[in-house]
């Protein structure tokens, strides 16, 4: 996948509306704009795969904020 310069300004609305939710949950006192983007190359590859896919690693499109940020920022 080639290098993007993404912002989450221009990620598409439902992406933007599960991330903004994931840290606003999870990312209290945190610069959640800095930590997202530093990731949304992860997020839009994730994105990218098909439901079958994501399937195959465990996931559901839903837990792609979870997933991408499950070092830092557990349940």
């Amino acid at each position: 996948m080639a290098e993007t310069d993404l912002t989450p300004r221009f990620m598409p609305a439902h992406w933007r509306r599960d991330l903004d939710l994931f840290l606003a949950e999870r990312a209290a006192g945190m610069n959640g704009y800095l930590l997202a983007r530093q990731r949304l190359p992860s997020v839009a590859h994730l994105q990218s795969l098909n439901d079958s896919e994501l399937a195959s690693m465990g996931l559901k499109r839903a837990d792609i904020p979870a997933f991408v940020f499950e070092d830092m920022l557990t349940e």
